[in-house]
C-alpha cells in the first residue's frame, strides 16, 4: 500500500505538481510511440489537483473523472502502478483492466474514476449518504468539469445533497473546454460556483492555477462542511493546456487563448513565486527535475517489464 501524502508545504506541493506533469507527458509519449490507445490528460490543472487533495484527510473519499492521474498521484499513488494500469499490465491498480479512464485505488480512498461525464456526481451522493447513515468519519471529494456541470446529473446531485445534508466537497475544475467545445458555447456566465446558491449551497471560485490559493480555499471549504454538516462547491478556475484526448493537435483552440494560459502555467508560476520568496533556488528546481525524471523513468521501466494478465483473468473481477 502506498503511503498517502499529506505534506502540504509549498515546496512539496510544487514537486508533486512536477511529478504529475512528467507522468502525463511520459504516458502520452509512450502511447504515441506504441501507437496505442490515447488518454485524457490534466496538463495545466496540476495546481487544482494538488491543492485540493493535499487538504483532505485519510478518512476522506475521492471520486473523480477521466482526467484522474493528477488526483491519484497527489493522493500518493505509485506512478509505476499507474503506468502499468494504463498499459494493461497485471501489476496495475486494477490488474490492467481499467486503462486510463477507470482507475480506482481503494487503499488510497479513491473509490471511482468515471469516464461517463458527470457519472461520479450521483455516485458521490450515494457514497456520502452511506457514510452519513453509517456514521463514518470523513467527507467525499467529488471532482468534475464544467462540461459535467452542464448536465442534468449535476443539478439532481446537488439538490439531493443539500436536502439530505451530505458531507460532500464538490470540486468543479473549470478548464474552459468541454471535450472539443468551448464552455462559452454551452454555459451562461463564467462560473459554475454561482449555480450552487440555487440549492442553498455555499460555494466559491478560486484561481485554479495557484496551488496555495486552492489549498487554502479547500481547507476553508472542508471546515465549513464539518461546521454545517452541509455540502460545499469549490470551483477551481483553470485551463486544459493539452487536447481532450491524445493525440490531439488542438486545431480547434484559438492560438491567442492558449498562449495567454501558457503564460499562467501553474508550475512555472509556483517556481517563480518560491524563488522570489527565497524558499528555493534555481539549483533546487534542477534537483527536483532530476528526482522527478528518475522516478518517472523507473516507473515506466517497471510497467514495461510487467506481464500482461493471464487469459484466465479475463472473466475475474467482473460484476453484472
Amino acid at each position: 500500500m502506498s503511503q498517502i501524502i499529506q505534506d502540504s508545504r509549498a515546496v512539496s506541493m510544487l514537486e508533486c505538481m512536477m511529478l504529475i506533469r512528467a507522468y502525463e507527458e511520459k504516458i502520452t509519449a509512450l502511447q504515441a510511440a506504441a501507437g496505442g490507445a490515447g488518454t485524457c490528460t490534466s496538463v495545466g490543472q496540476e495546481a487544482s489537483a494538488v491543492g485540493v487533495v493535499r487538504a483532505l484527510s485519510t478518512d476522506d473519499r475521492i471520486l473523480t473523472n477521466h482526467r484522474s492521474a493528477g488526483h491519484l498521484l497527489a493522493r500518493g499513488a505509485d506512478p509505476g502502478r499507474l503506468f502499468a494500469e494504463v498499459m494493461g499490465r497485471s501489476t496495475g491498480y486494477c490488474k490492467g483492466k481499467s486503462g486510463s479512464l477507470h482507475i480506482s485505488a481503494k487503499e488510497l480512498g479513491v473509490l471511482l474514476t468515471s469516464t461517463i461525464v458527470g457519472g461520479e456526481l450521483s455516485l458521490a451522493t450515494g457514497v456520502a449518504l452511506s457514510m452519513s447513515m453509517l456514521k463514518q468519519p470523513g467527507i467525499v471529494a467529488c471532482f468534475f468539469g464544467d462540461g459535467a456541470a452542464c448536465e442534468g446529473i449535476f443539478h439532481e446531485s446537488l439538490n439531493l445533497a443539500s436536502v439530505w445534508k451530505l458531507p460532500i466537497l464538490y470540486v468543479c475544475e473549470n478548464n474552459q473546454w468541454q471535450a472539443y467545445v468551448h464552455r462559452k458555447e454551452t454555459m451562461i456566465g463564467d462560473h459554475v460556483s454561482a449555480w450552487a446558491k440555487n440549492y442553498g449551497m455555499e460555494s466559491r471560485t478560486v484561481d485554479g492555477n495557484d496551488v496555495e490559493a486552492v489549498h487554502a480555499a479547500t481547507r476553508e471549504a472542508i471546515a465549513r462542511i464539518h461546521e454545517t454538516g452541509k455540502p460545499y462547491l469549490l470551483e477551481t478556475y483553470t485551463y486544459r493546456l493539452r487536447g481532450h484526448f491524445e493525440p490531439d493537435d488542438q486545431a480547434y483552440v484559438a492560438a491567442d487563448e492558449l498562449a495567454q494560459w501558457r503564460e499562467r502555467d501553474p508550475i512555472a508560476q509556483m517556481q517563480q513565486k518560491l524563488i522570489a520568496r527565497g524558499e528555493i533556488s534555481p539549483s533546487d528546481i534542477a534537483q527536483m527535475e532530476a528526482r522527478v525524471a528518475k522516478t518517472i523513468a523507473q516507473a515506466a521501466e517497471f510497467a514495461l517489464n510487467s506481464p500482461f494478465p493471464a487469459a484466465s483473468e479475463l472473466t475475474t473481477d467482473v460484476y453484472a
